[in-house]
């Protein structure tokens, strides 16, 4: 799984390597508006006559990746160092199928990594009931939930939480790497 989407990660950071350097930050508005200008980069990498980027630049899920990925001041990701740190390795690796599945098993392990940083506090381990546990006779019936307690305790949680201001995760935030120009990728 993970190195099915290494292979779609380094995929997405070969199409759009140099996008940020095509990224026009308007600020007429009270919030500034993130613009992608879709000419300068294909001509930049001269593909303007290449059908399938030109509609994946119009499609909806661009234009989210656009204004999530756009501002100037956020976290970065692994995405992020591919596009800017990672161009010439995968533009040497293009020749050579041995590097470039040792890459992707390398970006596989970086994703494991991400999603579960403390391998070893994920899992808990449950004893495994003794033998003949299920014969006893002294083990009490679960009790029957109480339906007007269980209201009265999702009432109070929502009366709670609409006070409270929303979770956020303590991510570091840092200007983003804007990377080579585009022009590189010709």
């Amino acid at each position: 799984d993970k190195e099915v989407r290494a292979i779609f990660l380094r995929l997405f950071a070969q199409l759009f390597q140099g996008y940020r350097s095509c990224l026009q930050l308007i600020r007429i508005h009270a919030e500034p508006v993130i613009h992608f200008h879709k000419a300068a980069f294909l001509g930049q990498r001269g593909l303007i006559e290449n059908d399938f980027l030109t509609k994946v630049l119009n499609g909806m899920a661009f234009a989210g990746f656009v204004s999530e990925r756009g501002p100037p001041f956020r976290t970065c990701d692994l995405f992020d160092e591919l596009v800017a740190f990672e161009v010439e390795r995968i533009k040497a690796e293009e020749g050579n199928p041995p590097k470039m599945i040792k890459h992707v098993r390398e970006l596989a392990e970086q994703l494991l990594k991400n999603e579960n940083p403390n391998p070893h506090m994920a899992f808990q381990k449950v004893p495994r009931p003794t033998e003949g546990s299920h014969l006893r006779v002294h083990i009490l019936p679960f009790p029957r939930i109480n339906e007007g307690r269980v209201q009265e305790l999702l009432q109070e949680g929502l009366a709670r939480s609409q006070g409270a201001p929303p979770a956020t995760r303590g991510d570091k935030k840092c200007v983003v790497p804007a990377g080579p120009p585009v022009g590189m990728f010709i």
